[in-house]
């Protein structure tokens, strides 16, 4: 440790980047404090009069008084009247203290517990569970990218600034836990007219994505330990937020018409609700027949179950009309539903919602405002002016255009290019398409063959339960053009079949 003060290393210190916007006496004083905490100026160290140390550096006298004034004050250095400043001695000793803590710290790390080990027991779970990884680029054939190039950006940014100007500083202030009332009106609007929904604004609460609504269906209807019911295969995201709440997963199995209601009803694990896709099963893609929704509702209003409709997909159709959603057939109000505007409009707008029956309503709105408090204002007014303007419908007609023409470039890519290796299930609707692997194809194997060569394929099997897994991959192909499909699958191809 240095025994004296050092001009040099002083200079060297003030000449440092991050501190050349500041005033010159804040740059002094940054400079005195970090050789101080780093050591260079030991305890009791005298630091040079102000008068001689300004004419060492070429400044005036104040700069340098007024950096010893804000050390002193901070208890860096004492100030002795007739004496001169020195280096403080309780500041040496806190460091030395804390570099003997450091020490300790580092010999205990040496036979350190593993990651996780002081959470809770929920803590665990969500820690050992890895989370919910986003896709951050548009990368060939990652899953839940909707196309973003295409976006009316220009028409976006001037409703924002409509609504920056018309609500000014209210839009900079907390907003509703349950939404901003045009949005809410504008959602419940969409839905009774699109979806055939039967709802009100005062049943829809805005969040920020899908994930939260589950996360919420999660704490407020499952208690620890007990049951929950879900598709089989589905949802990864959804599996993960009932996990979290310590909850216990039922897998029900899909067939072609979507979810079995007969094993729901043979089903004695104590579960009160289930959750499913029915307009887009993910991921197999199956439409919950009429016959099966009509069976879910009465099982539901029988038991006095809940259902938690995700209604996945359901704008993006192409072969014929949508089938309208449960929560619109059920007189007797037990659905939960589900919606987000990630998928049909851009990730980044962090923005879903759920319509509650409205028993539920307070309760849901008292969670979700311990949760995160509310959405951006700003954003949900923006949005709302967004679809009472009819953008929302005219993007939406043009995306299912559009990605009806991406789907069927897809499925021509991997006849052309996969042929033996994959059988693909032509979905009705949806932004990928799940492939079943032929025999003697490892999907372990394969995903790491494409991943060597820059392409990504989402497996089939993680959104199994139980020991039966169908081995395949699920492609999504909206965020990429035809041209980049056929270039992308070319690729595949190749890694695939090289020796």
């Amino acid at each position: 440790m240095a025994k004296s003060f050092e001009l040099d290393t002083l200079k060297m210190r003030l000449n440092d980047a991050n501190w050349q916007q500041l005033d010159l006496h804040q740059r002094i004083q940054r400079a005195l404090r970090a050789l101080i905490l780093d050591g260079a100026l030991g305890p009791g160290v005298k630091l040079p009069a102000t008068r001689s140390l300004a004419q060492s550096l070429g400044l005036a006298r104040d700069t340098v008084e007024n950096a010893y004034v804000q050390l002193h004050r901070d208890g860096f250095i004492v100030r002795r009247e007739g004496s001169g400043s020195y280096v403080s001695e309780a500041i040496g000793a806190e460091l030395k203290g804390g570099a003997r803590r450091r020490a300790r710290q580092q010999e205990h790390r040496r036979g350190a517990p593993p990651p996780g080990s002081g959470l809770s027991r929920r803590g665990r779970l969500i820690f050992e569970s890895g989370g919910v990884a986003d896709q951050q680029a548009v990368k060939a054939f990652a899953t839940g990218l909707p196309e973003t190039r295409t976006f009316p950006t220009d028409v976006w940014e001037r409703l924002q600034r409509q609504v920056l100007k018309s609500c000014r500083s209210n839009v900079l202030l907390h907003g509703d836990p349950q939404g901003a009332e045009p949005l809410r009106k504008a959602i419940a609007d969409y839905l009774n007219l699109e979806r055939g929904a039967k709802v009100s604004a005062e049943q829809i609460l805005v969040l920020s994505s899908t994930r939260q609504a589950l996360f919420l269906c999660a704490q407020l209807l499952v208690d620890a330990g007990k049951a929950i019911m879900m598709e089989n295969p589905g949802y990864f995201g959804a599996r993960k937020a009932f996990e979290s709440a310590e909850a216990r997963i039922v897998p029900i199995d899909v067939d072609e018409q979507g979810i079995r209601v007969d094993l729901l009803r043979a089903d004695r694990s104590g579960a009160n609700a289930v959750y499913l896709t029915p307009s887009h099963q993910y991921p197999t893609g199956a439409t919950l027949s009429l016959e099966r929704r009509l069976e879910l509702i009465g099982w539901a209003a029988e038991t006095g179950k809940w259902i938690i409709e995700d209604d996945y997909d359901s704008e993006f159709h192409y072969d014929g009309l949508p089938t309208a959603c449960v929560q619109g057939l059920d007189a007797r109000q037990r659905t939960i539903y589900l919606g987000t505007f990630s998928k049909t409009l851009y990730p980044g707008l962090r923005m879903g919602y759920m319509a509650v029956p409205h028993e539920l309503v307070s309760a849901f709105t008292f969670a979700r405002s311990i949760m995160d408090g509310h959405t951006p204002p700003i954003l949900q007014l923006t949005l709302a002016r967004f679809m009472e303007d009819g953008h929302y419908n005219a993007h939406i007609r043009a995306m299912r255009k559009l990605y009806a023409g991406r789907r069927e470039a897809m499925l021509a890519a991997i006849d052309r290019h996969l042929a033996g290796i994959v059988v693909p299930l032509r979905p009705q609707g949806g932004l990928q398409i799940p492939c079943l692997l032929q025999a003697g194809w490892s999907e372990a194997e394969t995903i790491r063959q494409a991943a060597a060569a820059g392409v990504q394929l989402p497996g089939l099997s993680r959104l199994y339960a139980g020991e039966e897994k169908r081995q395949g991959w699920l492609l999504g192909y909206a965020s990429l053009a035809a041209h980049e499909i056929e270039a992308a699958m070319s690729r595949l191809a190749q890694a695939l079949r090289a020796p």
